[in-house]
């Protein structure tokens, strides 16, 4: 071993440079070699790592294989080799420079260390992505979950490389992080604060990817195309994305529409606002004539027969419609909707169908429709409730009623 540490340093002896210039050129020729065989062997175990993980993964049924060569593993885990044999040789190539020996070591340690955290994360992400692949966990804040991992092992590298570097037990180091530790938690409040709500979250199945969130504080409205540690992305319909802070899906309020898309209908639920003027009494003459509609024309015989036995057993003077009972105009056009709703093709009849009245407002009485439409794709979801409204609207005249409606301003005109 000795005639190898010293065999370029007795060469130029031998062709008669000074002693202190022969250990320099000597130290630098060992260097050199060591480069070159570290190099050699990286090149060697990589092909032949990258040649053996990929023959294992085009014969392989998981796809898991085949994400730990698209992760870079088996390029990460070839510098290991080259590494200790720069660790085995470095005492030889430094033998008259210990100081230097010590210092270069002290490098190839902390190069260890980032060597140690490049694998561990790309292991990890490769978890990641074949975690992602399987169907029960496509929804699952699965970066978050990673990222924590990630954090506490860039600490402890971190934590690690610097006691190599100031040559303090890794122990007594730690120890002495616990006086900073208030500044370490403000430093990393958002780190914690994300970790907490991204457990929270999946704990609560609060949101999962692909969900549909209504986010009004932070202007979004779309689909959650990712969860991470930091921030939840969300893909707008627009097609913008706009980032929220992961804790704030514990700390503020927002609408996860999934409890619609994983139910049998999409819910209708808008009024119209109709004239109190136009509200009246029906005659005999006409009843008559609604009764040519024919949604409703059984309705209208069943119930004027059982108004007029009523009015007629109780003696009723109909010389004034208000004695008795009666049906009014606004009444049966509710009673037209409901019937139009449960004939109607695109709603789905085994989930609520009312039209109700509200309490009359300065704008009119509103007649609300609430009922759900089979296809909850958004765009058929509007066809759907447009088709009903523009129907329902045609219809109003037919029952000499009105919709409210603000004048224009050529209604101020004098004739």
């Amino acid at each position: 071993m000795d005639k190898i540490k010293h065999f370029i340093y007795d060469y130029f002896l031998t062709i008669g440079t000074t002693e202190t210039v022969a250990i320099y050129l000597n130290m630098l020729g060992l260097a050199l070699v060591l480069m070159l065989l570290i190099f050699i062997i990286d090149f060697i175990i990589k092909r032949l790592l990258i040649g053996v993980f990929a023959q294992f993964a085009s014969k392989s049924k998981t796809n898991f294989d085949d994400l730990l060569v698209k992760n870079r593993v088996p390029t990460n885990i070839a510098h290991i080799t080259p590494l200790l044999v720069a660790l085995e040789f470095i005492s030889d190539v430094f033998y008259d420079f210990p100081a230097f020996e010590a210092l270069v070591e002290r490098g190839l340690k902390v190069f260890a260390i980032v060597l140690t955290l490049w694998i561990v994360r790309s292991i990890l992400n490769t978890i990641k992505d074949y975690l992602k692949t399987l169907p029960n966990l496509k929804d699952k804040p699965i970066d978050s979950y990673i990222q924590v991992f990630m954090i506490f092992i860039w600490i402890i590298g971190i934590c690690s490389a610097i006691a190599i570097i100031t040559r303090t037990p890794f122990i007594n180091f730690i120890t002495g992080l616990g006086a900073a530790s208030a500044i370490i938690i403000l430093i990393f409040k958002d780190t914690i604060l994300g970790f907490v709500a991204s457990i929270q979250v999946s704990i609560n199945d609060m949101v999962r990817i692909g969900d549909w969130i209504t986010f009004e504080k932070y202007g979004a409205d779309g689909d959650v195309v990712e969860i991470n540690l930091a921030t939840v992305k969300v893909q707008n319909f627009d097609k913008t994305i706009t980032t929220i802070p992961t804790y704030a899906l514990i700390s503020d309020s927002f609408k996860n529409w999934r409890g619609m898309t994983s139910s049998e209908g999409r819910r209708i639920k808008r009024a119209l606002f109709i004239k109190q003027s136009g509200v009246k009494y029906l005659s005999d003459e006409d009843v008559n004539d609604l009764k040519n509609i024919q949604l409703i024309s059984s309705y209208l015989e069943t119930r004027q027969s059982d108004i007029k036995s009523y009015n007629e057993s109780n003696q009723i003077n109909k010389e004034l419609l208000l004695n008795g009972r009666n049906l009014t105009n606004l009444g049966v056009f509710r009673k037209y909707i409901d019937s139009y709703l449960k004939h109607h093709s695109a709603i789905n009849k085994d989930m609520m169908i009312m039209a109700r009245q509200l309490a009359p407002t300065t704008q009119g009485i509103p007649l609300e429709i609430y009922a759900f439409s089979s296809d909850k794709r958004w765009e058929n979801y509007e066809y759907i409730m447009s088709d009903i409204f523009d129907h329902l609207i045609a219809a109003l005249p037919y029952f000499d009623l009105e919709l409210f409606e603000l004048p224009s301003g050529g209604q101020f005109i004098p004739e």
